[in-house]
């Protein structure tokens, strides 16, 4: 399990609590339902991925890609949904 809230002595010690950028993506994609948004993944290393980095935003209002090579970690802080003591790490790790 997981832990998303750390506590006052893990944060004045400077300690990080974990969240894997599948759970990342997930709260990201939450938060941009109510705009009909969603962040994906690109597969492969076909063209896809040149044209649109690792990671693109879809509106599905507009049937169209809105934002590409978008940085999950940096996306989930501008929309609050990774808080200051918490840190992207790997799947599995």
């Amino acid at each position: 399990m997981i832990q998303t809230d750390a506590t006052e002595a893990e944060m004045s010690k400077g300690q990080k609590a974990p969240v894997t950028m599948r759970a990342v993506i997930q709260r990201i994609n939450r938060k941009l339902k109510a705009d009909d948004e969603q962040l994906r993944a690109t597969r492969g290393e076909g063209n896809a991925q040149r044209e649109l980095g690792d990671y693109y935003i879809v509106d599905f209002n507009r049937n169209s890609v809105m934002r590409k090579d978008v940085d999950p970690a940096k996306l989930a802080r501008e929309l609050g949904v990774l808080k200051p003591w918490e840190e992207v790490t790997r799947e599995g790790a």
